[in-house]
């Protein structure tokens, strides 16, 4: 029954359901118009997340650094690397930023690279592109070799057929 229902856009209720999130959907049912009210709590994180929060909750460095990358893993793996007898608490967090942003950049060039191939998956071959195509990517990641990368398509100047010449 719900199928045919064409999802409307989200409203908030005032009153007893003012902490609760209802989406109206209307259904397209030609004899007659239905409303439905679904109401779904705000976030699946617990009383906390609704405003006021929690004594004590933990908070990862990564969320206090805004990252998507662990920050606490980099920073075990700095000393389990032996870089360095001391690793100040700065430098994971420096580096997953580094490291959040190389990726961000790659993925949006690589996703760019899939769109103009008609794709919706990136695959190897769009990263490939990507790392080429770019001046600043090629010459960091140049050298590299990406495995089903493929090569970059170049037909050389002198095998191309030229304008005034007739063929025999």
């Amino acid at each position: 029954m719900l199928q045919n229902a064409k999802k409307r856009k989200p409203c908030f209720l005032i009153g007893f359901l003012s902490m609760a999130k209802a989406t109206i959907l209307e259904l397209s049912n030609p004899t007659a118009k239905f409303v439905v009210l679904i109401i779904s709590n705000m976030s699946g994180k617990g009383k906390a997340a609704r405003g006021k929060k929690a004594a004590g909750a933990k908070q990862s460095r990564s969320a206090k650094a805004g990252l998507t990358f662990p920050v606490g893993r980099l920073g075990s793996m700095l000393k389990k690397g032996r870089f360095s007898k001391r690793i100040g608490g700065g430098a994971p967090v420096y580096m997953a930023a580094v490291l959040e942003y190389l990726v961000a950049e790659l993925l949006e060039l690589a996703g760019n690279a899939a769109r103009d191939n008609k794709k919706t998956r990136i695959v190897p071959r769009h990263i490939q592109l990507a790392v080429k195509n770019d001046e600043e990517l090629n010459k960091y990641l140049g050298r590299a070799t990406i495995a089903s990368g493929g090569v970059m398509p170049n037909i050389h100047a002198v095998l191309l057929k030229k304008k005034g010449d007739k063929q025999e």
